[in-house]
């Protein structure tokens, strides 16, 4: 019988041998004139006799996700849980290409996808990936350290943790701090981790090596994944979104919504959402201090949104997304519990990720309004199109709160959506002020 270890080098022999049959990437040839040639007039060149050879052992390779996948395969892993990442989501959508329903369930935060894959540990033996950001890995910590911990009920489990904000890469301030302390909060942990090579040879060392620790100490282990590390890979399956006429995009009711609360402080979600906010206030030549971009700390917009309802009298609002308010849905009811007059809570639901790779974030038969309203919020409404929106938009205005506005929205962003040109601190400091000022 074999072992996973004699199925991996057999996959392995295999999958290198149909890689070296693909055609190889040529550098292109370059030629170069000596200074004696430079020198020369036009037309006099002498005829250089020299061959230039490429160096391919210099040449980017990148790791295909049907390699990667079925390595992971041949050690037995087949359930896969996780919050898509920007770094993963080539691997991410084989995945959900590839993977059946019941095998791969991409979860609403990153601890409860670690939590579903220390069940289907207890329920198999056989460990599972979890894929995650790690800006997510403060989700894991608990069932990390309470769950999964050789100390506590030893449960492996493969992380597979995109690294943003690496050190000496250039990345957004949201990821700079958590890139740097990323392999120490893994150490500090207790947990071992490598970094994913961008080739299949080393790839298979260290899969090899995270599956014989994980076997034999049961206990987690982790893939730090680097920018560019897999070839791209098109998500092929559409996810479930909505249409139907009159429909809009999420920049286009950030645009009414502006128009309809002009004054209110806003507290805008991570991802595209506070991008498009920023550049809407260029174009109309408004205030960015009317806005606070909450660029990280997924699946919290509504909860910074509340603490700045609780202290100031004025009218806020919390422009949520659908994957965010899924990520920390408690929040929900601490809301609603509030009673707060001044909280008004509007959430754009595309029914994806938009920003990381267009997987589906499960929420399209979800009833936000009913959950809200099962929470204690005073109002909770629904809108799709145009008209529906401008409508459901005035009666948010016109009710005290807390009120909920769920506005069911067309996926996609600009191509040319840039980034704030302003820095963190700026924001805040504008925001700041705006809540200083008397009401008007």
């Amino acid at each position: 019988m074999l072992t996973s270890r004699s199925m991996g080098r057999s996959l392995f022999r295999a999958l290198t041998t149909a890689l070296r049959s693909l055609p190889k990437r040529r550098a292109p040839c370059v030629r170069f004139f000596s200074d004696a040639e430079i020198a020369m007039p036009e037309g006099r060149k002498q005829a250089d006799t020299r061959i230039y050879r490429p160096m391919t052992e210099t040449e980017r390779t990148y790791l295909n996700p049907a390699h990667f996948f079925m390595l992971l395969r041949a050690h037995g892993t087949s359930f896969f849980a996780g919050v898509p990442d920007s770094l993963l989501k080539d691997i991410c959508a084989f995945i959900t290409d590839n993977v059946p329903a019941k095998q791969h369930v991409i979860a609403a935060n990153e601890g409860t996808a670690l939590a579903m894959a220390a069940g289907h540990h207890l329920a198999t033996g056989k460990i599972a990936c979890v894929y995650l950001q790690n800006s997510g890995l403060g989700n894991t910590i608990n069932p990390l350290l309470s769950l999964c911990s050789q100390k506590v009920y030893a449960i492996p489990a493969l992380l597979l943790i995109g690294w943003r904000g690496e050190p000496g890469k250039k990345d957004e301030p949201q990821h700079l701090l958590q890139g740097a302390l990323t392999p120490t909060m893994l150490q500090h942990m207790g947990v071992p981790y490598e970094i994913l090579p961008d080739y299949a040879e080393g790839a298979f060392e260290v899969i090899t090596k995270a599956y014989a620790h994980m076997e034999k100490e049961k206990e987690p282990f982790a893939l730090l994944v680097k920018k560019e590390t897999f070839e791209t890979y098109r998500l092929a399956m559409q996810a479930e979104v909505f249409s139907g006429e009159d429909m809009l995009h999420r920049e286009e009711i950030l645009e009414e919504l502006i128009e309809c609360f002009p004054s209110s402080p806003l507290v805008t979600t991570t991802g595209f959402t506070s991008r498009e906010m920023f550049e809407l206030r260029v174009q109309k030549g408004q205030s960015h201090g009317h806005d606070f971009l909450t660029v990280g700390s997924m699946g919290h917009c509504s909860s910074i949104a509340l603490g700045v309802a609780l202290a100031r009298p004025q009218e806020v609002l919390c422009i949520d997304g659908d994957g965010a308010g899924l990520m920390h849905m408690g929040a929900f009811a601490t809301i609603g519990n509030s009673g707060l007059r001044n909280f008004k809570h509007v959430l754009i639901n595309n029914a994806v990720h938009d920003s990381v790779g267009g997987q589906p974030t499960g929420s399209v038969n979800i009833d936000f309004p009913g959950v809200a309203r099962a929470c204690g919020y005073k109002e909770a409404m629904r809108a799709r199109g145009a008209h529906e929106v401008r409508e459901a938009l005035r009666k948010l205005k016109d009710t005290p709160g807390p009120c909920f506005l769920e506005i069911q929205a067309l996926p996609g962003a600009r191509a040319d959506l840039g980034r704030p040109t302003t820095s963190t601190h700026e924001n805040k400091d504008a925001f700041m002020d705006l809540l200083r000022e008397p009401e008007k």
